[in-house]
This record gives structure tokens, C-alpha cells and sequence, in this order.
């Protein structure tokens, strides 16, 4: 009989296999039928993430149920590095989310966000040209500005101060308040002489395929918002890091069966 730990590991891949399935399919569907940059731009890490997924619940599967003890030990290994990475990007995700927040703007409902109140390290990948026109590609099928306007259609001025809008949407959907732009609707605003020195009063534009899509007040809110999502992330990824360990363990005890039934010869029982 199948020793205890190899079922458990057996029973665990097999999960993980099935799952891997969609995941990778969904990857191929994507390089298929992306129409955009933001769908190109998740195509191959959705494919990377299935193959992997397919490939290491194979070894782990075939090395516990076959009582493969090298295929075994390539899933241990892997599983190792795996709980090194994930531990060291949970670190890494605490530390550049450390610095940036909104900022209170007098009578409004919303904050708004400065690009240099964050990490160096995340300014450069939103700086980065290539890497912005993949986030700013994403943005604009989201629609994003679009939901902001007819949410706020017959909205007068006072109305649209209030509203608390999300970082995106304040950063790239309207002009910073320093502008001294004046209100028409949620994405159109009359420039006007201003003494401000943000560079971002030049580069709004009333076009709804342009408005503050090129601002450093949208990447800025671009970043607020992946501050918020990576602290959850980080969460997420203590609770994994427990449950790895866990099927790491278990993995360790099997390859150490299948090391000792090599060695001894396999009689049955548990373990």
C-alpha cells in the first residue's frame, strides 16, 4: 500500500494539474485572440504560470504515486526555491509600498498623488516608456474615465468635489487642482492662465483617449492603487508561504520513503 505522505502529495499534484489546465489554456487563448497591448501583455505570464504549474504537479504526481524518487527530488527543489522567492518578493513588496500616500485636498472629496512621494524603484517602471504604454493600454480598455463621465453626467461642480474618487480615476481622469482648470463635466475642463508649475497643467487634453493618460499625477495614482493591491498581495502570500511549507514537508517525508523502499525494498504500510 502507498505510503501516507505519497498519497497526500499524489492527491495534492493531481489538484494542481487539473487547475493547471484552464489556466494555461486561457494563456493560449489570449495570444490567440489579444486584440490590445494590455491583453499581449498578460499572455506570456499566464502561459509561464500554467506550464510551471503543469510541469511541477507532473513531477511531483508521477515521483509520489510512481515512487519515482528523482522526479521527487526535482519537485522538492523546486519547491524550495519556490518558498525562497515568494518570501523574498512578500519582503520586497512591504519595502517599496512603504513610502507614498494621497494627498487631502481642501473642500474636495478625493486626494490626489504626487509620482515623487514614491519608492525610486516604482517611479522608474511607471517612467519607463514601454512599461507605461502597456499600464496606459490597460487603463483605456478599462474604461476607467469612461464609468467616471456617465457616472457623473448633470454632475455640476460642487457635486463632482465631493465625490471620492478613486487614485486612477483622480490622477488620470481630471487636471490637478493646481491647475485652476475650471469644471465643464467628470472629463472636460477649460484650461485657464495658471501660475503653476506642475507639468502636468500642459498635459491634460479634453480628447477621451488623451485626458491626464500621460500625467505623472496618473502614474502616481497608478502606483497608489498597486501600493494597495501588492499590501494585499503580501498578505495573501504569508498564508501561501505556511501552506508551501506544509507541502514541502510533506514532500521531504516522501522522498525519504521512496529513498528507504529503494534501499530496503517497498513492503507497504504507512508512514
Amino acid at each position: 500500500m502507498v505510503r501516507f505522505s505519497n498519497n497526500i502529495i499524489g492527491l495534492l499534484n493531481f489538484a494542481t494539474f487539473v487547475l493547471s489546465i484552464p489556466v494555461l489554456g486561457g494563456g493560449i487563448w489570449l495570444a490567440t485572440k489579444a486584440d490590445s497591448d494590455c491583453e499581449k501583455f498578460l499572455q506570456w505570464p499566464v502561459i509561464a504560470i500554467g506550464a510551471f504549474l503543469m510541469i511541477v504537479s507532473l513531477a511531483g504526481l508521477v515521483g509520489a504515486c510512481c515512487r519515482v524518487t528523482w522526479l521527487l527530488w526535482f519537485y522538492s527543489a523546486v519547491m524550495f526555491i519556490l518558498i525562497v522567492l515568494l518570501f523574498c518578493f512578500t519582503v520586497f513588496a512591504f519595502v517599496v509600498t512603504n513610502k507614498g500616500a494621497g494627498e487631502t485636498v481642501s473642500g474636495k472629496g478625493y486626494k490626489e498623488y504626487r509620482l515623487g512621494d514614491y519608492s525610486n524603484w516604482l517611479q522608474k517602471r511607471v517612467e519607463k516608456s514601454s512599461n507605461w504604454n502597456k499600464i496606459k493600454s490597460c487603463l483605456q480598455d478599462a474604461k476607467v474615465c469612461k464609468s467616471l463621465a456617465d457616472d457623473s453626467v448633470n454632475e455640476v461642480a460642487e457635486q463632482f468635489y465631493k465625490k471620492n474618487l478613486s487614485p486612477i480615476q483622480s490622477g488620470c481622469c481630471k487636471p490637478p487642482t493646481s491647475c485652476g482648470f475650471v469644471y465643464v463635466n467628470a472629463t472636460n475642463w477649460t484650461s485657464t492662465t495658471t501660475n503653476s508649475t506642475d507639468v502636468d497643467c500642459s498635459r491634460w487634453n479634453n480628447e477621451q483617449d488623451q485626458l491626464c493618460y500621460s500625467c505623472n499625477s496618473c502614474k502616481a495614482g497608478v502606483l497608489a492603487n498597486l501600493k494597495h493591491d501588492w499590501r494585499k498581495i503580501a498578505v495573501i502570500n504569508i498564508i501561501m508561504l505556511i501552506a508551501l511549507v506544509v507541502v514541502y514537508s510533506v514532500g521531504c517525508c516522501a522522498f525519504r520513503n521512496n529513498r528507504r523502499d529503494n534501499r530496503n525494498g517497498y513492503k507497504g504500510g504507512y508512514a
